[in-house]
């Protein structure tokens, strides 16, 4: 299981190079995705919310522009970044390219 612990700023570098198209925004990481329509947007967000509910890590989403999602996720009672972080946005890309 991943781990609650912060990660340190000299590590972060290479946790960042396995996730693909998110980019770091202060203590969290970010990223957002595009879709055909908004039901298909929707439906990810759902699927984004099953993923956050089995890991018990829950990010932040937001719809806009009809077909735009984005989502930024931290582990806010440690004020940073975990592998918990990391873990949840690799999950989250995997919904994506299926």
């Amino acid at each position: 299981m991943a781990k609650r612990e912060r990660i340190s700023e000299e590590n972060l570098p290479s946790f960042l190079a396995t996730i693909p198209d998110w980019q770091r925004s202060g203590n969290m990481i970010t990223r957002i995705f595009e879709f055909p329509n908004f039901l298909a947007a929707m439906g990810f967000l759902n699927a984004v919310a099953i993923c956050a509910e089995v890991a018990d890590h829950h990010p932040d989403m937001l719809i806009f522009s009809w077909n735009k999602v984005k989502i930024s996720i931290a582990t806010h009672d440690k004020g940073g970044l975990t592998e918990l972080d990391f873990a949840l946005a690799v999950k989250i890309n995997g919904l994506v390219s299926k």
